[in-house]
């Protein structure tokens, strides 16, 4: 790969000045960085916060830190590391004095979110230094660099005794003065990188810097970076309290006895670096593996009692690892970490040359992400299992995981190394990757469409449609779980549990923003893997968090956020399917891969209270919570299962999709391009009109189990729940069916109607002296299959309309190049109005929350649903259904 880096006209002592000060510009940051390790015991005793609570404040600027790490590289790759390094210390330093004068625990967790800036500082050293040395030293280089993870040793050993001598605020105020004067230095004293001239003239658009991030090398990667940084980050942070709660330990020795890990997890990476250049990464992330598995194995061991049966008496004896074991085991682990570090960023410049900041920014976000995570969890095993090696069973199983992948590629190298008679350097992609790029795709020649193409398109849609089924499936978790959760011991407010129903709506419906864009940059087969595969985070957690009622509301709510996974994949998944198929079949196949998809909402809401009723996953599945029924009856409940439950079905589901799915060649296109749909104004009139459609489908399946039990106490709505959805799901193919054949702005209209005599039929429904459970019930259920109807006939109103629109502006002879433009923004526009609409599950949750908080009922929020269906029927009719209208579909 041809590189714009050309070091050969550099000097020695230039390479050495800038790698020396980046290094200890890094190791100030990541002592900065890890500040909480120490802090946050002092602050855990001022403030009374609980384990949960000491967790989440520790691991908030690991979240920061590695968020940013994609963005700051992104940066550095176009502005250069002495000014962006410089700045990053500037600002951050002014985080971390603000964390000195911050008075309560959310000021806490503001100033945390600023010092994490400090941990994105790594990319942007990597980067800046990999610019000063050619390949054959890069490794050593960085592996130096690295070394400044010595930064956290830094922490354990000084901040515990200016922490006793001067109290926590002056010694985060000192903090924040030594990293602004480092900041200063920075830019002063180091000088722009070889390539800041070059980078000047010769532009990397954003499409081409983000384009190796569709690699499936690139996640590789991030896989075993998760390990060895983001495992090394949280036991830096949580060894301290470890130390002390096991072993007993004061707070100065726990800090020096955690240093003994943090040093050799740090310094010995230079010799990692040094081995990579001498031996090849391949070897040195095997050594890594193989006895990070060992160690986690042998520290998960519990102390443990054994009683043996001898003939005539009892043996008694017992197991537990000493401290000083404990102390080596870690040593050990610390000193492989170091050396997987290294190796894992030795492959980066080699074969990202020109994409360093980026593809170094996404292996480092992910390893940091697991700095964010584990300790978490780590907090909640504790709360949960019991037991204070949890941790380290934890990191063995990941350890596990990591090791067997790493495994199977490497047979594969093997393999293909064997019958190819060459040798493979790299571990190889796990198949290749041009099997799956279709190049020639073009649904709109009948000839091709019956031939070839209809084959392969079903094929696609017939394994998106499980995909979606069941991220749609984890969206809707918590419209049960907070039914059920009162009657287990969570006690939390009914406004409380309405944001819990709320949350995934909106956190899905904003990153449906984004992965609208990610097919034509990623693929549709990559992207519905990964985002599928993603879906594991939150139902593993949640089983692990479900099951304990002393679990932190804030823990709650971040998982609430991350349930909103599901909800982004839709818009990538329907923009995916509209590639696949012409014009005139587009509404029926939109809507059987939404219709059917949208029955996950249903299915959960049927599955899930059959599964949390057993111990479905016998001792695996934890122990189950009691609930007291009226009669005074106690009754087991597994509420964890509503999320494991998936965990099996979602592997296989995003297996299939990235083995028998297909990426298109001619859906590639960049963000500029995708972009320009903001330009045009039925972009936000779809916007408003799908709002009113599916914005509403999702919001009334989020709230109406909650609504209902609310209003109608004697009625239980989790053996009712489920069918609204299934009614909206079911007719959602109808929708598109009636579209195609009678108009999609004709069927969008008499839905919208038919919606408004619904929500009017729900108020006059609503329980006075009376109640009419039947009456109120039925209303809804026109109400999801009105939504369900629109639904279809709404997406397959995008494809016609933007087709129309392109062959207006190119003119005749341009039919070619109209299809292709208006396949591409219709694809674009479906993701972005899918994303603004699910903010409905958001909306309409919080408007039932808010009503019944202002007024005691839920009129006016009805009322306002009514006003705002006449305005949809408004709008469609003038656009779209009036004859002569503006874009007739």
């Amino acid at each position: 790969m041809t590189s714009i880096n050309d070091t050969r006209q550099i000097s020695i002592p230039e390479q050495k000045k800038a790698l020396w000060l980046s290094t200890l510009a890094f190791t100030l940051c990541f002592a900065v960085w890890t500040i909480f390790s120490i802090l946050g015991i002092k602050l855990k005793q001022e403030l009374g916060l609980s384990d949960t609570e000491l967790g989440l404040l520790m691991a908030t600027p690991i979240l920061t830190g590695s968020v940013s790490r994609l963005f700051l590289g992104v940066l550095t790759d176009r502005f250069g590391g002495r000014w962006v390094f410089g700045l990053l210390m500037l600002t951050t330093s002014i985080a971390v004095y603000s964390l000195s004068i911050a008075s309560s625990y959310t000021l806490l967790l503001l100033a945390a979110l600023g010092i994490g800036l400090a941990g994105g500082g790594f990319i942007v050293g990597v980067t800046y230094v990999s610019n000063w040395y050619e390949q054959g030293k890069q490794g050593t280089a960085l592996g130096i660099f690295g070394a400044g993870n010595v930064g956290s040793s830094l922490t354990s050993f000084v901040a515990p005794f200016l922490l006793l001598a001067v109290g926590w605020q002056a010694t985060a105020q000192i903090y924040a003065l030594v990293l602004a004067c480092m900041g200063v230095g920075f830019i002063l004293f180091a000088k722009a990188d070889p390539v800041h001239s070059k980078r000047q003239t010769y532009s990397i658009p954003l499409f081409e810097q983000l384009a190796p991030l569709s690699d499936i090398r690139v996640w590789r990667f991030s896989l075993y970076y998760f390990f060895v940084f983001g495992a090394f980050v949280a036991l830096a942070l949580w060894l301290p309290h470890y130390l002390m709660e096991v072993y007993h330990l004061d707070l100065a020795t726990a800090g020096i006895v955690a240093g003994l890990y943090t040093v050799p997890a740090s310094l010995f990476r230079v010799l990692g670096g040094w081995l990579s250049d001498k031996y090849g990464a391949r070897k040195v992330m095997y050594w890594t593996l193989i006895a990070s598995v060992l160690c986690t194995f042998l520290l998960s061991y519990p102390p443990t009692q054994y009683q043996v049966q001898g003939i005539d008496r009892t043996y008694t004896f017992s197991f537990e690892t000493h401290l000083l074991v404990f102390v080596l085991l870690t040593f050990i682990l610390g000193f492989f970490m170091s050396l997987g570090k290294a190796a894992v960023f030795k492959h980066i410049p080699a074969y990202y040359p020109n994409h360093v900041g980026v593809v170094g920014g996404a292996v480092g976000m992910v390893g940091g992400l697991g700095g964010f995570f584990l300790p978490l969890t780590f907090g909640m095993l504790n709360d949960v299992v019991g037991i204070w090696q949890s941790s380290f069973m934890l990191l063995f199983v990941v350890c596990v995981l990591a090791l067997t992948w790493m495994h199977f590629a490497i047979r594969r190298a093997e393999h293909t190394e064997w019958f190819q008679g060459q040798r493979i350097t790299d571990l190889p992609e796990m198949v290749s990757e041009d099997t799956f790029v279709l190049e020639d795709w073009r649904p709109e020649d009948q000839q091709f469409w019956q031939t070839t193409g209809k084959r392969i398109a079903k094929r696609n849609l017939w394994i998106s449609i499980p995909n979606l089924f069941l991220a749609f499936a984890v969206w809707s978790i918590w419209s049960i779980m907070v039914v059920q959760m009162p009657h287990l011991g969570f006690t939390y407010s009914s406004n409380q549990l309405f944001w819990l129903a709320a949350l995934p709506a909106l956190s899905g419906a904003t990153l449906r923003i984004f992965y609208g864009f990610m097919i034509p940059i990623f693929g549709g087969r990559r992207w519905t893997a990964l985002s599928t595969a993603s879906l594991l985070l939150p139902c593993l957690w949640m089983g692990v968090a479900l099951q304990n009622t002393e679990t932190s509301y804030l823990v709650m709510l971040i998982l609430a956020l991350l349930c909103g996974l599901g909800g982004g994949n839709f818009s990538s998944s329907m923009a995916n399917i509209s590639f696949f198929y012409p014009k005139v079949e587009k509404g029926a196949a939109l809507g059987l891969n939404a219709g059917l998809g949208n029955l996950g909402v249903s299915g959960m809401q049927l599955f899930a209270p059959l599964m949390i009723s057993s111990s479905v996953f016998g001792s695996l599945g934890g122990t189950p919570l009691e609930m007291l029924s009226d009669n005074g009856e106690i009754h087991l409940v597994w509420l964890q299962n509503a999320a494991f439950i998936w965990v099996p079905f979602i592997a296989i589901a995003a297996i299939a999709a990235w083995f028998g799915m297909n990426d298109i060649a001619d859906a590639k296109s960049s963000l500029k391009e995708q972009a320009v749909v903001f330009k045009r104004s039925h972009t936000w009139i779809m916007c408003w009109l799908y709002l009113g459609t599916f914005g509403s489908f999702i919001g009334f399946a989020a709230g109406f189990p909650l609504l209902c039990g609310l209003l109608f106490p004697d009625i239980d709505p989790v053996k009712y729940a489920f069918i609204g959805p299934l009614a909206g799901a079911l007719t959602r193919p109808l929708g598109g069916i009636l579209a195609d054949k009678f108009g999609g702005a004709r069927v969008t209209l008499w839905s919208f109607i038919i919606m408004g005599a619904g929500v009017a039929g729900v108020l006059y429904f609503l329980p006075d002296e009376t109640s009419n459970f039947v009456g109120f019930f039925a209303m809804f259920i026109l109400l999801f299959s009105a939504t369900g109807i629109g639904n279809g006939s709404t997406f397959r109103m995008v494809p016609v309309m933007f087709l129309a629109l392109r062959s207006r502006a190119l003119g005749q002879g341009q039919e070619k190049q109209a299809e292709i433009e208006g396949n591409r923004e219709s694809a674009a526009v479906i993701g972005f109005i899918s994303a603004i609409a699910a903010y409905g599950g958001f909306f309409i949750p919080k408007a039932y929350g808010s009503s019944i908080a202002f007024t005691g009922s839920v009129h006016m929020a009805l009322y306002g649903f009514i006003v705002f269906y006449i305005s949809c029927v408004a709008v469609t009719w003038w656009y779209y259904a009036r004859p002569k209208a503006v874009v007739p579909c």
